[in-house]
């Protein structure tokens, strides 16, 4: 697949078929992933690659943290609640989505089903938890910034291989959960999960794709003629 083809056709995807997918499979992707850049070859990134009753598990734990109130706990810093601008495209993906789905804007059963999809990392049959190494606190922002390469790697080598893939931080919400039954050592920070698998082609939400800022909104060019 061509590179702009590829950029272009990938989408978010939340719904999964519930075939596993092999290690080797998992394996191919990491090592594409893992080419992405770094500041001065750190190569900070962990990956810690879940499926099965552990993954089932982290999901059950999420699930009952949020319902019964238990406050996120996420261990990187949070910007908190989006305003402006940042929140009328966070407003903006969720109502293309909900569109996609038929889910009413008063449905609050449906609409409350819908976050609880993220926490149980949208029923994918893999979650790969994104961690770094503890000693690169505090600060550690140049290590988010490779961490961030890294996973865009893991979702464009996903969709290569025939794999959706979605990014996802309400998935590691609750952190505590994911480090207990992903086995991830104390010395490591849990930054984000991406959860991946096959596409359901019937899930309507998967063929939503955001809309994108053109050049002229997100650049600016000095010394062009």
């Amino acid at each position: 697949m061509e590179f702009d083809e590829l950029v272009r056709a990938r989408r978010s995807i939340r719904g999964y078929k519930p075939d596993p997918v092999p290690q080797a499979l998992i394996e191919e992707i990491i090592e594409l992933a893992t080419g992405a850049p770094s500041s001065m070859n750190t190569q900070p990134w962990h990956l810690h690659v879940v499926t099965g009753e552990p993954l089932d598990r982290i999901r059950q734990g999420n699930s009952e943290r949020m319902l019964a109130g238990i406050k996120p706990q996420r261990e990187i810093p949070t910007h908190g609640e989006y305003e402006g601008v940042h929140r009328q495209r966070q407003i903006d993906i969720a109502v293309q989505l909900f569109e996609a789905m038929g889910i009413e804007r008063y449905d609050k059963e449906r609409r409350q089903d819908w976050v609880m999809r993220g926490f149980r990392q949208f029923d994918a049959p893999v979650s790969i938890v994104v961690t770094y190494d503890k000693d690169l606190d505090p600060g550690a922002t140049i290590a988010h910034f490779d961490l961030g390469a890294v996973t865009y790697g893991l979702v464009l080598a996903a969709w290569t291989r025939g794999l959706g893939a979605v990014i996802n931080g309400q998935g590691i919400m609750q952190s505590a959960v994911v480090r207990e039954h992903a086995r991830i050592p104390e010395d490591q920070v849990i930054m984000t999960c991406v959860a991946m698998g096959y596409p359901d082609e019937d899930f309507a939400a998967n063929k939503v794709k955001s809309v994108r800022r053109p050049v002229s909104e997100v650049a600016t060019f000095v010394g062009f003629d």
